[in-house]
């Protein structure tokens, strides 16, 4: 199983799903994209060790990933203060993988349905999801 992470910004959210699919041994290929340098610097800190910057990684790696997770803006053209270009949300929202995408406000999205939770117990939520589908 490919597990696609995808985060920008500084690319905390990224790092914390790295972490934690770490943590809890989840029988996976990780592989780490940053929309931008810092990001994929966060994710490698957190201990990835296939990591890329850019639209074309996500665009190449989101063709046969089976699992794609991070923030709700990577299926948004412009999200993530424009971070997220078209050609990415549209290759993140075309995959046939698994979308685990994590609410965030800041991209002008709002999920009916979601609760009040910190991004910590959302992320958590994820990486459950996550060894859900991998095991």
């Amino acid at each position: 199983m490919k597990v696609l992470v995808i985060d920008g910004q500084g690319g905390k959210m990224g790092r914390a799903l790295v972490e934690n699919i770490l943590k809890q041994n989840i029988p996976c290929e990780l592989v780490a994209i940053g929309t931008n340098a810092l990001a994929t610097e966060a994710m490698l800190k957190g201990g990835a060790t296939a990591a890329a910057t850019g639209e074309n990684p996500v665009i190449v790696n989101a063709k046969d990933a089976d699992v794609i997770a991070g923030p709700m803006g990577i299926i948004a053209a412009n999200a993530l203060l424009g971070e997220v270009t078209p050609s990415m949300a549209l290759a993140v929202s075309e995959s046939r993988a698994l979308k685990v995408l994590i609410p965030v406000n800041r991209c002008g999205i709002f999920a009916a349905g979601t609760e009040d939770k910190t991004p910590a117990q959302y992320i958590e939520s994820a990486v459950r999801k996550i060894a859900e589908v991998c095991r």
